[in-house]
Protein backbone atom coordinates (compact mmCIF):
# COMPACT_ATOMS: atom_id res chain seq x y z
CA UNK A 1 0.00 0.00 0.00
CA UNK A 2 1.33 2.99 -0.93
CA UNK A 3 2.06 6.08 1.85
CA UNK A 4 -0.76 8.42 0.30
CA UNK A 5 -3.53 5.37 0.68
CA UNK A 6 -1.78 4.57 4.32
CA UNK A 7 -2.39 8.36 5.71
CA UNK A 8 -5.85 8.86 3.66
CA UNK A 9 -7.77 7.30 6.47
CA UNK A 10 -6.57 10.09 9.25
CA UNK A 11 -5.52 12.96 7.24
CA UNK A 12 -7.98 15.81 5.72
CA UNK A 13 -8.11 15.38 1.67
CA UNK A 14 -8.95 18.92 0.01
CA UNK A 15 -10.14 19.51 -2.86
CA UNK A 16 -9.18 22.54 -4.79
CA UNK A 17 -10.79 25.53 -3.05
CA UNK A 18 -10.58 24.18 0.47
CA UNK A 19 -8.51 25.77 3.11
CA UNK A 20 -6.38 23.72 4.80
CA UNK A 21 -7.48 23.21 8.46
CA UNK A 22 -6.28 24.05 11.55
CA UNK A 23 -3.39 21.61 12.62
CA UNK A 24 -4.83 19.22 15.31
CA UNK A 25 -5.15 15.52 13.11
CA UNK A 26 -0.89 15.35 12.23
CA UNK A 27 0.40 12.09 10.38
CA UNK A 28 4.01 11.42 10.10
CA UNK A 29 6.22 13.93 9.83
CA UNK A 30 3.60 16.50 10.72
CA UNK A 31 1.33 16.09 7.60
CA UNK A 32 -1.71 17.53 8.22
CA UNK A 33 -3.58 17.25 4.52
CA UNK A 34 -3.45 16.39 1.02
CA UNK A 35 -4.14 17.96 -1.95
CA UNK A 36 -6.27 21.47 -1.99
CA UNK A 37 -4.13 23.92 -4.03
CA UNK A 38 -1.47 26.75 -4.16
CA UNK A 39 -3.95 30.20 -4.81
CA UNK A 40 -3.05 33.09 -2.89
CA UNK A 41 -5.91 32.50 -0.20
CA UNK A 42 -4.75 28.88 0.45
CA UNK A 43 -1.53 29.84 0.90
CA UNK A 44 -1.93 33.01 3.01
CA UNK A 45 -4.36 30.84 5.28
CA UNK A 46 -2.13 28.14 5.70
CA UNK A 47 0.68 30.27 6.98
CA UNK A 48 -1.16 32.09 8.93
CA UNK A 49 -1.91 28.53 10.56
CA UNK A 50 1.91 27.58 10.78
CA UNK A 51 1.43 25.24 7.96
CA UNK A 52 3.41 24.91 5.09
CA UNK A 53 3.41 22.96 1.61
CA UNK A 54 6.06 20.81 0.70
CA UNK A 55 5.72 17.97 -2.23
CA UNK A 56 7.72 16.94 -5.25
CA UNK A 57 4.86 15.60 -7.30
CA UNK A 58 1.42 14.53 -7.33
CA UNK A 59 -1.36 16.11 -4.56
CA UNK A 60 0.08 18.68 -2.59
CA UNK A 61 1.40 18.17 1.08
CA UNK A 62 0.65 20.31 3.90
CA UNK A 63 3.04 19.97 6.94
CA UNK A 64 2.96 21.33 10.93
CA UNK A 65 5.76 19.63 12.58
CA UNK A 66 5.65 18.54 16.33
CA UNK A 67 9.13 20.47 16.32
CA UNK A 68 9.17 24.18 15.32
CA UNK A 69 12.92 25.76 14.45
CA UNK A 70 12.76 29.24 15.27
CA UNK A 71 14.73 32.03 15.48
CA UNK A 72 13.48 34.93 17.79
CA UNK A 73 15.00 38.09 15.99
CA UNK A 74 16.40 39.34 19.98
CA UNK A 75 18.44 36.05 19.71
CA UNK A 76 19.97 36.69 16.39
CA UNK A 77 23.98 35.68 16.39
CA UNK A 78 26.62 36.75 13.66
CA UNK A 79 29.99 35.51 13.88
CA UNK A 80 33.12 37.55 14.02
CA UNK A 81 34.52 35.91 10.87
CA UNK A 82 30.73 36.87 8.89
CA UNK A 83 30.83 40.21 10.66
CA UNK A 84 33.94 41.31 8.88
CA UNK A 85 32.22 39.86 5.29
CA UNK A 86 29.74 42.35 5.96
CA UNK A 87 31.75 45.05 6.98
CA UNK A 88 34.55 44.31 4.04
CA UNK A 89 32.01 45.17 1.28
CA UNK A 90 32.48 41.84 -0.65
CA UNK A 91 29.02 41.53 -1.58
CA UNK A 92 26.52 44.17 -2.45
CA UNK A 93 22.58 43.07 -0.78
CA UNK A 94 19.39 44.26 -1.80
CA UNK A 95 15.79 43.43 -0.99
CA UNK A 96 12.99 42.39 -3.63
CA UNK A 97 15.20 43.47 -6.85
CA UNK A 98 15.16 39.64 -8.47
CA UNK A 99 12.34 37.99 -6.42
CA UNK A 100 11.98 35.71 -9.67
CA UNK A 101 15.76 34.91 -10.13
CA UNK A 102 16.38 33.70 -6.29
CA UNK A 103 13.49 31.29 -6.55
CA UNK A 104 14.73 30.19 -9.29
CA UNK A 105 18.38 29.55 -8.35
CA UNK A 106 16.47 27.75 -5.02
CA UNK A 107 14.92 25.29 -7.34
CA UNK A 108 18.19 25.20 -10.09
CA UNK A 109 21.52 25.29 -7.44
CA UNK A 110 22.70 21.32 -7.38
CA UNK A 111 23.22 19.80 -4.04
CA UNK A 112 25.12 17.38 -3.05
CA UNK A 113 23.32 14.09 -1.88
CA UNK A 114 19.70 15.29 -3.52
CA UNK A 115 18.48 13.90 -6.80
CA UNK A 116 15.98 16.99 -7.70
CA UNK A 117 14.46 19.61 -5.86
CA UNK A 118 10.84 20.41 -4.08
CA UNK A 119 10.67 23.98 -5.77
CA UNK A 120 8.65 22.62 -8.76
CA UNK A 121 6.85 25.38 -11.70
CA UNK A 122 3.54 24.94 -9.36
CA UNK A 123 5.55 26.19 -6.16
CA UNK A 124 7.47 29.10 -8.63
CA UNK A 125 4.36 30.17 -9.99
CA UNK A 126 2.43 30.31 -6.48
CA UNK A 127 5.39 32.42 -5.07
CA UNK A 128 5.72 34.57 -7.97
CA UNK A 129 2.11 35.72 -7.45
CA UNK A 130 2.54 36.00 -3.84
CA UNK A 131 5.52 38.28 -4.38
CA UNK A 132 3.24 40.26 -7.23
CA UNK A 133 0.63 40.74 -4.27
CA UNK A 134 3.38 42.04 -1.82
CA UNK A 135 3.57 39.46 0.45
CA UNK A 136 6.73 37.07 -0.82
CA UNK A 137 9.89 38.49 -0.47
CA UNK A 138 13.77 38.10 -1.11
CA UNK A 139 17.38 39.24 -0.34
CA UNK A 140 20.35 39.08 -2.74
CA UNK A 141 23.69 39.16 -3.16
CA UNK A 142 25.66 40.58 -5.56
CA UNK A 143 29.17 40.11 -6.79
CA UNK A 144 30.64 42.10 -9.39
CA UNK A 145 27.46 42.78 -10.79
CA UNK A 146 26.18 39.20 -10.38
CA UNK A 147 23.56 37.29 -8.72
CA UNK A 148 26.22 35.38 -6.18
CA UNK A 149 23.52 34.23 -3.11
CA UNK A 150 19.84 34.84 -1.74
CA UNK A 151 16.48 33.84 -0.24
CA UNK A 152 12.88 34.40 -0.44
CA UNK A 153 9.83 33.67 1.83
CA UNK A 154 6.67 35.66 2.94
CA UNK A 155 5.76 37.95 5.47
CA UNK A 156 2.49 37.68 7.67
CA UNK A 157 2.32 40.20 10.95
CA UNK A 158 5.65 40.35 12.59
CA UNK A 159 6.82 36.96 11.41
CA UNK A 160 9.06 36.42 8.06
CA UNK A 161 8.73 32.52 6.73
CA UNK A 162 12.19 31.27 5.38
CA UNK A 163 11.64 29.43 2.26
CA UNK A 164 14.76 28.67 0.55
CA UNK A 165 18.55 29.79 0.21
CA UNK A 166 21.04 29.65 -2.00
CA UNK A 167 24.71 30.22 -2.33
CA UNK A 168 27.25 30.39 -5.37
CA UNK A 169 30.14 32.14 -3.38
CA UNK A 170 30.60 31.26 0.26
CA UNK A 171 29.23 33.29 2.79
CA UNK A 172 26.57 34.83 -0.22
CA UNK A 173 23.33 33.68 1.32
CA UNK A 174 24.61 34.66 4.99
CA UNK A 175 25.41 37.61 4.44
CA UNK A 176 21.73 38.50 2.61
CA UNK A 177 20.42 36.88 5.82
CA UNK A 178 21.61 38.44 7.85
CA UNK A 179 20.83 41.75 6.92
CA UNK A 180 17.45 40.84 5.66
CA UNK A 181 17.07 39.75 9.89
CA UNK A 182 18.02 43.32 11.24
CA UNK A 183 16.33 45.13 8.19
CA UNK A 184 13.06 43.43 9.56
CA UNK A 185 13.97 43.48 13.32
CA UNK A 186 14.18 47.33 12.88
CA UNK A 187 10.60 47.26 11.40
CA UNK A 188 9.04 45.07 14.49
CA UNK A 189 9.45 41.44 13.06
CA UNK A 190 9.85 39.24 16.09
CA UNK A 191 10.61 35.77 14.77
CA UNK A 192 11.59 34.24 11.86
CA UNK A 193 10.09 30.63 11.17
CA UNK A 194 13.15 28.35 9.80
CA UNK A 195 10.40 25.29 9.78
CA UNK A 196 12.85 22.40 10.35
CA UNK A 197 16.15 22.15 12.48
CA UNK A 198 19.53 22.16 10.70
CA UNK A 199 22.45 23.28 12.37
CA UNK A 200 23.49 26.34 10.11
CA UNK A 201 20.03 28.19 11.19
CA UNK A 202 21.19 26.49 15.07
CA UNK A 203 24.31 28.83 14.63
CA UNK A 204 21.99 32.25 14.14
CA UNK A 205 20.44 31.53 17.03
CA UNK A 206 17.57 29.55 15.90
CA UNK A 207 16.07 27.10 18.18
CA UNK A 208 13.13 24.22 18.27
CA UNK A 209 9.80 25.01 19.64
CA UNK A 210 6.81 22.46 20.13
CA UNK A 211 4.49 23.04 17.82
CA UNK A 212 2.05 24.63 20.59
CA UNK A 213 4.42 27.17 21.84
CA UNK A 214 4.88 27.94 18.46
CA UNK A 215 1.55 28.49 17.15
CA UNK A 216 0.85 30.58 20.11
CA UNK A 217 3.71 32.86 18.88
CA UNK A 218 2.46 33.68 15.85
CA UNK A 219 -0.94 34.03 17.05
CA UNK A 220 0.31 36.69 18.99
CA UNK A 221 2.78 38.25 16.00
CA UNK A 222 0.10 38.20 13.39
CA UNK A 223 -1.52 40.58 15.40
CA UNK A 224 0.66 42.89 14.17
CA UNK A 225 -0.05 44.62 10.67
CA UNK A 226 1.84 43.21 7.63
CA UNK A 227 4.30 44.82 5.64
CA UNK A 228 3.42 44.02 2.44
CA UNK A 229 4.70 46.05 -0.76
CA UNK A 230 8.10 46.10 -2.20
CA UNK A 231 11.01 45.88 0.89
CA UNK A 232 14.20 48.08 0.92
CA UNK A 233 16.85 48.28 3.13
CA UNK A 234 16.74 51.26 5.30
CA UNK A 235 19.65 53.48 6.37
CA UNK A 236 22.64 52.08 8.07
CA UNK A 237 21.82 48.71 6.77
CA UNK A 238 21.94 49.58 2.75
CA UNK A 239 25.09 50.89 2.29
CA UNK A 240 26.92 48.22 5.00
CA UNK A 241 27.54 45.14 2.68
CA UNK A 242 28.48 47.86 -0.31
CA UNK A 243 31.39 49.20 -1.81
CA UNK A 244 31.57 52.36 -3.33
CA UNK A 245 31.03 51.24 -6.49
CA UNK A 246 27.81 49.54 -6.14
CA UNK A 247 24.34 51.09 -6.47
CA UNK A 248 21.51 49.98 -5.11
CA UNK A 249 17.89 51.04 -7.23
CA UNK A 250 15.43 53.32 -5.54
CA UNK A 251 13.24 51.84 -2.56
CA UNK A 252 9.89 52.72 -2.38
CA UNK A 253 9.85 53.55 1.25
CA UNK A 254 10.51 49.91 1.97
CA UNK A 255 6.59 48.67 1.62
CA UNK A 256 3.56 49.69 3.32
CA UNK A 257 1.61 48.49 6.51
CA UNK A 258 -1.69 47.13 6.27
CA UNK A 259 -4.05 45.92 8.73
CA UNK A 260 -3.41 43.04 11.21
CA UNK A 261 -3.04 39.97 9.53
CA UNK A 262 -6.63 37.20 9.71
CA UNK A 263 -7.66 34.29 7.84
CA UNK A 264 -10.12 36.63 6.53
CA UNK A 265 -8.03 39.33 5.34
CA UNK A 266 -6.12 37.37 2.41
CA UNK A 267 -9.50 37.28 -0.06
CA UNK A 268 -7.54 38.45 -2.76
CA UNK A 269 -9.18 38.87 -6.84
CA UNK A 270 -7.21 36.78 -8.93
CA UNK A 271 -6.97 35.84 -13.00
CA UNK A 272 -5.75 32.89 -12.23
CA UNK A 273 15.95 22.90 0.00
CA UNK A 274 16.87 20.66 -0.66
CA UNK A 275 15.89 16.89 0.32
CA UNK A 276 14.94 14.16 -1.12
CA UNK A 277 11.86 11.88 -0.04
CA UNK A 278 13.55 8.90 1.19
CA UNK A 279 15.69 10.95 3.23
CA UNK A 280 12.89 12.57 4.90
CA UNK A 281 11.07 9.01 5.95
CA UNK A 282 13.75 7.87 7.22
CA UNK A 283 14.11 10.76 9.78
CA UNK A 284 11.59 11.80 12.28
CA UNK A 285 9.34 14.17 12.45
CA UNK A 286 11.47 16.30 14.04
CA UNK A 287 14.02 16.99 11.30
CA UNK A 288 12.19 16.47 8.25
CA UNK A 289 12.72 18.91 6.32
CA UNK A 290 15.94 21.40 6.49
CA UNK A 291 15.62 24.08 3.71
CA UNK A 292 16.48 26.76 5.42
CA UNK A 293 19.86 26.12 5.11
CA UNK A 294 23.31 28.33 4.40
CA UNK A 295 25.82 28.34 2.91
Amino acid sequence: MSYHATVRRTIAVLEPGMLVPVARAVGPGGLVAIGGDLRPDTLLDAYAKGIFPWYESGPILWFCPERRMVLNLQDLRTGRRLRRTIRSGRFGVRLDTAFGEVVGACAGVKRPGQRGTWINPEMIRAYVLLHRLGYAHSAESYLGGRLVGGLYGLALGAVFFGESMFALQDDASKVAFVLLAEQIQRWGFKIIDCQVYTDHMARFGAREQRRDDFLKALREALRQPTRRGRWGLGAGLAGRGLKKNWTLPSARNGGSRSRPFTASSCTTTITRPWISWSWFWRRSSTRARPRLTVS
